[in-house]
């Protein structure tokens, strides 16, 4: 039977290989670094195996060391979650609920539930992990994400709460100069501002009943913020298809206009994702359930 030393190697194997490097344990935990290469190279040789590909900046694990740690880390997640269910922590939310989300979106949309959520529950501490790539929830450290999109990873728990309308929109002011497009084929013949770097030209297809119509656009400009987006927007520096919820301020006020209106960009899907345990702790769970609610009663959101 495993005793509680080799436990706490486990623990340290586990947080080098979710942070990434000895030192940054070392960091976290207050020991000196060459402490924790102690424990992993005790690790090692307990199992035989060698676990980590160590330099001085990065620890990554080897194939033996992956699969261990994958292993090692659902044990721990059910042992937790075991614990929590024993301490009756599945009913009342506490500890810490690390929240992944996009930037803009959540500051705009996820924040709000989360200072409701610490009122109502003293015994929480949250963290929100703003971002837009959160590849692995488990390396990242995260019990829940906010995903915008269609999913590829199989792997994970996802609960659809909502969609997010889009629209294209131009600046009043780039309207008056330019004119706008009346039928998607006009597309072409303006300047797009693109939300992933890199772009020069994106295919869109907007829908119109049962008609679909798709164009090619291209741009010079791109960034990876939707506020930034905004101000190149209203700076006339061209058109761009967003999320409603982003532009609906200007558009209400005058300062946006929707182009070809009588079209429209198919909606994308909004997930909570987490990875699969055993246990739903309550502090996940009444974050779900309170973010569906929240936005199913957004008007920009579907």
């Amino acid at each position: 039977m495993q005793n509680m030393h080799e436990d706490g190697f486990d623990h340290i194997f586990i947080r080098v290989v979710e942070a990434g490097s000895l030192r940054a344990v070392a960091i976290e935990l207050g020991i000196d670094p060459s402490s924790v290469s102690r424990k992993v190279t005790a690790l090692e040789d307990r199992l035989q195996a060698k676990l980590l590909r160590r330099s001085t900046k990065r620890s990554i694990p080897t194939e033996a060391g992956r699969r261990y740690y994958e292993g090692v880390r659902r044990l721990v997640d059910e042992r937790m979650a075991l614990e929590a269910d024993v301490a009756g922590l599945l009913d009342d939310p506490r500890g810490k609920l690390r929240i992944g989300a996009p930037v803009d979106f959540g500051a705009r949309f996820v924040a709000p539930v989360i200072a409701k959520l610490l009122h109502d529950a003293p015994d929480l501490d949250i963290e929100l992990v703003l971002g837009s790539r959160f590849d692995n929830l488990t390396e990242a450290g995260l019990d829940i994400v906010v995903r915008i999109g269609r999913l590829s990873d199989s792997s994970l728990i996802a609960r659809k709460v909502a969609e997010v309308p889009r629209v294209i929109v131009a600046s009043a002011e780039y309207a008056d100069m330019h004119g706008l497009p009346e039928h998607p084929s006009e597309l072409g013949d303006h300047p797009f501002v693109f939300y992933r770097g890199g772009q020069r030209r994106l295919p869109l297809t907007l829908s119109h009943g049962k008609k679909r119509q798709s164009a090619e656009v291209t741009g010079r400009v791109a960034a990876n913020s939707v506020t930034a987006i905004k101000q190149l927007v209203l700076g006339s520096a061209g058109l761009h298809q967003g999320p409603l919820w982003a532009f609906e301020k200007e558009v209400s006020s005058g300062r946006m206009r929707v182009v070809l209106p009588d079209w429209a960009a198919d909606a994308f899907p909004l997930y909570l994702v987490r990875p699969q345990t055993p246990y739903l702790p309550a502090k996940v769970r009444e974050f779900s359930d309170r973010f569906a609610r929240a936005a199913a009663a957004e008007p920009s959101l579907e």
